[in-house]
């Protein structure tokens, strides 16, 4: 399946360019983490990659097996998850039955990943009556037990309280361990440093930098990237 290959990529709308001519192959394996100023273009490469918008120009090709989104191959998950009118259950029985997993299946690997993301006990609650965090949670549940192999993350901890996201990170950190690829955009820089194992570093839409997380945190090797770490970009 991977790795991810990003050839000349391009996004513009209404001859704003958001993403400018970016060209990485994104390797299975490591936690990769896209940090950037605001309006950089994180989100919008994310939902690039995941296949929810159209490149202007350039490509976004699988070099392997294209991961399906329905059949459960990539998944993504957004700064404000969309819960659907049910429980807490059903919503990632919903997902299952998309993929093609039979009832009893699908329940059991829901009730699997309930209490493997700490909701065992509001099962049946309806979804959108449920706490900001539980919400995040529940939808990396739905995400989960999918078996992903690749995971796209979309400032998951972004309204969170910090108890909360730090709840949010080890489900991540757990869904990393049982094999799947974390590609995730985060404007906390500490948590970049705990979940990051790469760092892309974006800037007006290109792609200024690339190094190990710890490398970029200790020696930054770009202007811009230097300057976002000082925070003197916002």
């Amino acid at each position: 399946m991977l790795p991810l290959e990003l050839r000349d990529l391009c996004f513009a709308i209404n001859g704003n360019t958001i993403i400018d001519r970016i060209s990485v192959q994104i390797e299975d394996g490591p936690r990769t983490i896209i940090l950037g100023p605001n309006g950089a273009g994180k989100s919008v490469l994310m939902r690039l990659c995941h296949g929810l918008l159209k490149p202007t120009s350039g490509t976004v090709a699988w070099t392997g097996r294209r991961p399906n989104r329905r059949s459960g191959g990539q998944a993504m998950v957004f700064q404000r998850p969309v819960m659907l009118r049910r429980s807490a259950l059903r919503n990632v029985m919903y997902g299952l039955k998309l993929a093609g997993v039979s009832r009893t299946e699908c329940e059991l690997r829901a009730h699997d990943v309930l209490d493997a993301v700490g909701l065992s006990h509001v099962a049946h609650h309806p979804a959108r009556v449920l706490s900001g965090g539980e919400q995040q949670r529940l939808a990396l549940a739905r995400a989960w037990a999918l078996g992903p192999e690749v995971l796209f993350l979309d400032e998951p901890t972004a309204n969170l309280d910090p108890g909360a996201a730090r709840e949010i990170e080890s489900i991540i950190g757990a869904i990393h361990a049982s094999g799947a690829k974390i590609i995730m955009t985060t404007h906390n820089l500490g948590q970049a440093r705990r979940l990051g194992d790469e760092i892309l570093f974006i800037n007006q839409g290109r792609l200024t930098e690339r190094s190990s997380a710890d490398r970029f945190f200790r020696e930054p090797a770009s202007a811009e990237a230097t300057a976002f770490l000082r925070g003197e970009l916002p």
